[in-house]
């Protein structure tokens, strides 16, 4: 379906400002894009976007255009969703993004699993730690480890997730353990994951008069959650982390719990989705796939 296939490109290149990155949104080649893009504007005999050497902007009707076709893109999915349910044969691309950590040590290892279950199906992932716009980046699912904020979208709780504050050996033996929030807040190297518009700019511990929220601070933060575990194992620093996704280094010894007495306050493993996609079987096939498998893989971390 050419004309199908040209609208869906030509609106992936409005939300992703360059055809480069909307054609391979949609696994196609810039030159493939951009000959849909042509052959759409050919067809409907109007300049859909402006183009300099720097960037591509829809003109004026190329904008309203854009707003009726991504209408038209939203029913006929929708439609085939309808469809799918009478033959509850879930097919079709899942377009699933998480956090790296979950992505990479969780989600991605079942997905081989369930497109064999499944063999009518596609998965393309996205692995971030930043957030990411559900609606505007057409996902399906978005996976997260921490507390969600409140949003249309349907949410699928699946496991309470273990915090714990970790270090390596060699920076207890220089800088010590830290033995009190006070502690913690003054003397020590504190490894924060931060991005624009992160909410984890603090700690919130578990003491014995109840939730404190820490205002930590350290020489080095990142964008990539896989990148503070590295400095901790290096010793660099304190490190706030899930339990699964240090687990093995807890078990080798590589890097140690501190400040056993006040852990972090436990975060939510969950997903979320639009409420539209529950009609969708190849959805709530995979929702419930990962659910059940992705529990058993966080409360019982190899």
């Amino acid at each position: 379906m050419p004309y199908i296939e040209s609208l869906q490109v030509f609106v992936r290149v409005v939300e992703l400002g360059s055809i480069t990155s909307g054609g391979r949104d949609l696994r196609l080649t810039p030159a493939v894009a951009s000959k849909r893009i042509k052959e759409l504007e050919a067809h409907l005999g109007v300049r859909l976007f402006n183009r300099t050497t720097r960037s591509i902007i829809p003109t004026e009707v190329g904008q309203r255009f854009y707003e009726e076709a991504k209408k038209v893109l939203d029913s006929l999915e929708a439609a085939e969703a309808v469809v799918a349910n009478f033959s509850d044969r879930p097919r079709g691309v899942i377009r699933v993004t998480a956090p790296l950590g979950v992505g990479r040590r969780i989600i991605a290892p079942l997905v081989p699993e369930f497109v064999k279950a499944y063999p009518e199906t596609e998965v393309q992932m996205r692995l971030s730690d930043r957030a990411v716009d559900l609606m505007s980046e057409r996902l399906d699912v978005a996976f997260f480890v921490g507390v969600p904020k409140d949003s249309n979208l349907k949410l699928r709780r699946i496991a309470e997730v273990d915090r714990v504050l970790v270090a390596a050996p060699d920076y207890i033996a220089e800088h010590g353990a830290p033995s009190s929030p006070q502690d913690l807040l003054k003397n020590h190297n504190c490894l924060l994951l931060r991005y624009p518009r992160s909410p984890e700019y603090f700690w919130q511990l578990q003491t014995a008069s109840g939730l404190r929220k820490l205002e930590v601070s350290g020489k080095f933060d990142a964008d990539d959650s896989d990148v503070l575990t590295e400095w901790a194992l290096a010793g660099h620093g304190i490190a706030n982390k899930p339990r699964f996704d240090i687990a093995q280094h807890l078990a080798s010894g590589a890097l140690v719990q501190v400040m056993e007495d006040t852990p972090p306050s436990p975060s939510i493993f969950g997903c979320l989705y639009p409420h539209r996609k529950l009609q969708d079987p190849k959805v709530r096939a995979f929702v419930d796939f990962m659910t059940e498998r992705g529990q058993r893989a966080v409360v019982t971390p190899s």
